[in-house]
């Protein structure tokens, strides 16, 4: 692979997209279509934030409302939802774009009902782990095909801040799981409350398939299928100018004559350059997920009373996780619209790699006392700034802006898959290397995101402010160029 970096300031290849357009009617429903897509991304967020409190619950013996579980259980029971969220990104990628972006949101809403109904109702270990797993494959489906099909509704001027509501999305749903799981354990005296701390997650799984049954599907999508007259008629609906039509549906039928009828695996198996970018996507996952971000919103409690913190106050402090990635979130938004997403990752990773060295000198260093929990707490909450503001929303931007569009769907499930993979890795290693390496655990984040920051300067190109179609034809030259 090139190591250079592809420049994409040659105006004669990328358009630059015109200022962001006043509010208009146009805009309005393009921003509707967008909370529509995310309700994905709400129950998204809210299944893999569930179960933390879900578990005490659910290890009680089934003669007192749980259902048994063990140490063993409890972590197949959590780690099938991430094994399904895999497969469900592989197969919703390829059914993206045989089937439309729009029409496999809708089936993924019923899927999510699927698996929650099955959770909620689930007599045994086994049927819950099927049940997860399922359920597991309609958050594995949403998280690759909501931001492409959020970036091929939006304008360019729009894109990089619609598509990060769904990472906003995503936290927040984690956060009102925290919350809710709080709530319904306080008050309710019912040991079998698990249940309905499962059951909320139908609320945005139905408002994800009603949401879908009132947009119309992705004009590049249609574009893709040769369905011109379609494309046009959404994009109508979609912009607010004549001219900003003319020239989407120019690119679109100019990528079209290229492409021909070439798509699917027999496209990336042939194209070296496309080859290139899915590598890249598969490295930014690997970027995305060691960074370390879900060791701590995993076992944020089991750091916490390492250092002397009580089980309820570092329970508490899950919450405080929570807060602070919506909040990082909404300031991620505002910058994301002004500057690049190259400089945003940098700095980002820069972050997080001050941040995991100080935890890992505060553990091992500091001594135990109220001081030291403070401090950990303090470092894991920058740590999460950092993580949640500068890195996780251009991660999904970029899951949206990368591959060519005759095989968008496809690329993005893989590297999403791939993603969900690494997430997996590092909940399955994260505790072994707690308990052989201790407190130096978290050096070798800090390594690890060195690599990243040298992978991110030399490799990933910058997106900012270029149109799908000609940020498509820039890259093509740039990665089919010799090293």
């Amino acid at each position: 692979m090139s190591s250079a970096v592809p420049d994409l300031s040659d105006s004669s290849t990328v358009s630059t997209p015109p200022a962001a357009p006043p509010d208009t009617k146009e805009s309005r429903f393009v921003f509707k279509v967008a909370i529509a897509a995310t309700m994905g991304a709400l129950a998204f967020g809210y299944d893999t934030g569930v179960i933390s409190g879900a578990l005490p619950f659910m290890s009680l013996p089934q003669a007192s409302g749980g259902l048994g579980l063990n140490p063993v259980t409890e972590g197949i029971v959590t780690s099938s939802l991430v094994f399904g969220a895999a497969l469900g990104s592989l197969m919703a990628g390829t059914l993206s774009d045989r089937y439309g972006r729009r029409t496999t949101l809708l089936g993924l809403s019923l899927v999510f009902l699927v698996g929650v109904l099955g959770s909620v109702l689930a007599p045994s270990v086994a049927v819950m782990v099927a049940m997860r797993f399922i359920l597991g494959m309609a958050v594995g489906g949403a998280s690759s095909t909501v931001p492409v099909f959020i970036a091929e509704m939006a304008g360019p001027s729009r894109r990089a801040r619609l598509v990060s509501q769904n990472e906003l999305m995503i936290v927040s749903g984690q956060l009102a799981a925290y919350v809710l799981n709080a709530l319904l354990a306080y008050f309710s005296d019912s040991p079998s409350v698990w249940r309905y701390m499962l059951a909320i997650s139908a609320v945005p799984a139905i408002l994800l398939g009603i949401g879908m049954l009132m947009v119309p599907a992705s004009p590049r999508w249609l574009a893709s299928k040769n369905r011109m007259k379609e494309a046009r008629a959404v994009l109508e609906q979609i912009r607010s100018s004549d001219k900003q039509i003319e020239l989407e549906m120019a690119e679109m039928n100019k990528l079209n004559a290229i492409e021909h009828e070439q798509a699917g695996w027999s496209a990336v198996f042939g194209t070296p350059w496309i080859r290139k970018l899915l590598w890249i996507g598969i490295g930014l996952g690997f970027m995305a997920q060691f960074t370390g971000i879900n060791a701590f919103m995993y076992f944020t409690p089991i750091i916490l009373t390492s250092t002397g913190l009580g089980t309820n106050a570092a329970l508490t402090a899950t919450i405080g996780n929570g807060v602070v990635s919506v909040i990082a979130t909404m300031i991620g938004i505002w910058l994301i619209g002004r500057h690049g997403r190259r400089p945003m990752l940098m700095t980002g990773l820069s972050g997080v790699i001050a941040t995991q060295a100080a935890l890992g000198a505060v553990l091992l260093w500091m001594p135990e006392g109220l001081l030291r929990s403070y401090a950990a707490l303090g470092c894991i909450l920058c740590f999460l700034l950092c993580m949640q503001m500068l890195i996780a929303p251009v991660y999904w931007l970029l899951m949206s802006e990368l591959f060519p569009m005759h095989v968008r769907g496809v690329l993005t499930g893989t590297a999403v898959a791939c993603q969900w993979v690494f997430n997996a890795l590092v909940a399955l290693l994260f505790p072994i290397a707690l308990s052989q390496l201790g407190s130096a655990t978290f050096f070798v984040f800090a390594a690890i995101n060195i690599a990243s920051l040298l992978f991110v300067a030399t490799l990933v190109p910058e997106t900012h402010g270029k149109s799908l179609e000609g940020l498509e034809r820039h890259l093509q030259k740039e990665l089919s160029a010799p090293a």
